[in-house]
C-alpha cells in the first residue's frame, strides 16, 4: 500500500507565497477600485461599507490611509504582485537566492510591522475595521510567520547551536502560535467593538 503524497518543503512555502500574493492582490484591488470610485463621486458608497462600524470609506479617506501621499493599497498591489511572482517561481521548481530570501523576509517584516500599526489605528484612531484592510492583515502575518520559519530552518537566517531546541519546538507548534496570534487581534476587535457585537445577539 502506497503512503499518501504530500507536498514537499519547498512547493508548500511556494503555494503560501503564491495564495497569500494573490489574495492580498485582490484585497488590494478592490480597496484601490472602491478608492478610486470615490474620487470621482463623493456620494459612492463601497461595498464594504455595512454598518456603523464595517467599513472601508472612512479608512481610505483618513490620513492612516494615504500614509506617505498616496493611498495604501497602491503599497500593496506592487508588494502582493511580487509576492506571487516568487512563489509562482518556486512552484515552478526556481531556486531563489539567499539573498532573495533575506528580501523577502525583510519585506514581509516592514510588512507586518505596517499592519499592525493600522490595526491599532483603525481600532482606536477611525474606529472603523475595514473587511479588505483586515483580509490583507492576516495574509500578512501569515507570509512573514512562514516565510520567516522556512528561513530559520534552511539556515538563511542563522541560530545558534544553543537556540535550535526552541526552533524545533516553534516548528513543531507553527500553526498553534500563529492561531495564537490571530486569536490575540480577533480579541482586540471584540472587546473594542463590543457594543456593536453584543448588540447584534
Amino acid at each position: 500500500m502506497r503512503a499518501p503524497r504530500t507536498a514537499a518543503p519547498g512547493r508548500r512555502i511556494g503555494w503560501l507565497m503564491t495564495l497569500t500574493g494573490v489574495v492580498g492582490w485582490l484585497a488590494a484591488f478592490r480597496l484601490t477600485v472602491d478608492d478610486w470610485r470615490l474620487l470621482k463621486d463623493p456620494a459612492y458608497q463601497p461595498s464594504c461599507d455595512v454598518s456603523p462600524v464595517i467599513g472601508c470609506g472612512s479608512a481610505m479617506a483618513s490620513r492612516q490611509g494615504n500614509l506617505f501621499g498616496f493611498p495604501n493599497m497602491l503599497l500593496g498591489l506592487g508588494a502582493f504582485a511580487a509576492v506571487t511572482t516568487l512563489g509562482v517561481a518556486v512552484l515552478s521548481g526556481a531556486r531563489l537566492h539567499r539573498a532573495l530570501w533575506l528580501t523577502l523576509n525583510a519585506g514581509a517584516f516592514v510588512g507586518v510591522v505596517f499592519a499592525h500599526w493600522l490595526i491599532w489605528q483603525s481600532l482606536y484612531e477611525i474606529n472603523r475595521l475595514c473587511p479588505y484592510c483586515a483580509v490583507v492583515w492576516v495574509v500578512t502575518i501569515a507570509l512573514f510567520w512562514y516565510v520567516t520559519l522556512r528561513n530559520l530552518k534552511h539556515d538563511v537566517i542563522p541560530v545558534p547551536r544553543s537556540g535550535r531546541g526552541t526552533l524545533n519546538l516553534v516548528l513543531e507548534s507553527h500553526w498553534v502560535l500563529l492561531a495564537g496570534w490571530y486569536g490575540v487581534i480577533a480579541l482586540l476587535v471584540l472587546t473594542r467593538f463590543w457594543t456593536y457585537w453584543s448588540g447584534l445577539l
